[in-house]
């Protein structure tokens, strides 16, 4: 008798099923089960607000959580970065592959950089820490710019510059690199200019922690520098008590020596939106073996910030 074939759950917008089917694809490889997509809407791919306004971080994930817990579905593929930071008890990330570049890039009108961009130029990012770090860097660099509120999938997003109607959108490398479109960045945004949201670029696979057997094979999908990397950003976001609608930057990478790597860094930046006030710092020791380890490093600069005046920033945040 074939197995039957194994349920993945998956947001319907075209970067969400190309990441789903990455993963897909591995899945049947590794177990030789089928693996069919089903495809689940949330509320925040139908809701046309702000994402700050409906939610923030939950959005696109709990629908997908409640099929699993119906027994709907067998797993789910999530984007990190849209995770909030507490864990359900009835639920598993069993895997967390190797996350893509997870830096931020620009696609401007007439293949322009950012630091090339002319003066009063509109850039259109949906995101408040986006904004907080083109402002300030900005600012600190004599640009004038103005971050233009917008929100859509990546056609829609990018469609504002063809048109005309802004001079540069900014997105995610990851979500562009998996649906096979990076030939249209302009810029590259240095992780020193731009530092990304906790978790970008890397995915997570969940299942029902009742389901052991499916958690234990999913489990080889997992990458440990990537879960102690994004362990470490999410868990200095949980610190800083911040959802997806707190201007919060953070990013954890390897520190090699030749082949060996010796340490983990942790950058992290909070700021208000219009880039005026900006709070970062960053951390670096051995890499964590270990979940709590990972934490622990993310807490210990979370405190360093808030110290530094960081709760000051989160003020604006909608409660």
């Amino acid at each position: 008798m074939t197995q039957k074939a194994l349920r993945l759950g998956t947001r319907r917008s075209k970067l969400a099923m190309a990441q789903s089917g990455h993963v897909a694809d591995a899945v049947r490889q590794l177990t030789g089960r089928e693996v069919e997509l089903v495809e689940i809407t949330t509320y925040g791919d139908t809701s046309r607000e702000h994402l700050a306004q409906i939610g923030g971080t939950g959005v696109f994930v709990t629908a997908l959580r409640d099929a699993l817990l119906a027994g709907e579905v067998d797993f789910a593929v999530h984007s990190l970065k849209d995770l909030p930071t507490a864990q359900p008890g009835d639920l598993v990330v069993a895997a967390m592959p190797r996350r893509e570049d997870p830096r931020d890039v620009l696609i401007a009108r007439d293949g322009l950089t950012f630091t090339e961009l002319p003066a009063g130029a509109r850039v259109g990012t949906g995101s408040p820490r986006r904004m907080a770090q083109l402002n300030a860097y900005a600012r600190n660099h004599g640009m004038r710019i103005e971050t233009v509120p917008i929100r859509g999938n990546i056609d829609t997003r990018v469609g504002y510059v063809r048109k005309g109607e802004l001079d540069a959108v900014v997105l995610a490398a990851a979500g562009l690199s998996r649906i096979g479109r990076s030939d249209e960045v302009t810029d590259f945004l240095s992780v020193d200019t731009m530092l990304p949201a906790p978790g970008q670029g890397a995915l997570a696979i969940e299942c029902t922690a009742a389901n052991a057997e499916l958690a234990a094979t999913l489990a080889e999908l997992d990458d440990p520098y990537t879960r102690a990397a994004v362990t470490a950003e999410r868990s200095l976001l949980a610190a800083l008590e911040a959802g997806c609608s707190a201007p919060v930057g953070a990013l954890a990478d390897l520190l090699a020596d030749g082949q060996v790597v010796k340490e983990m860094r942790l950058r992290g930046v909070v700021g208000t939106t219009d880039g005026s006030s900006l709070v970062q710092l960053s951390t670096t020791g051995p890499v964590p073996t270990t979940h709590d380890q990972a934490m622990a490093l993310g807490r210990e600069l979370a405190d360093e910030m808030l110290a530094k005046g960081a709760a000051g920033l989160m003020g604006e945040r909608a409660h």
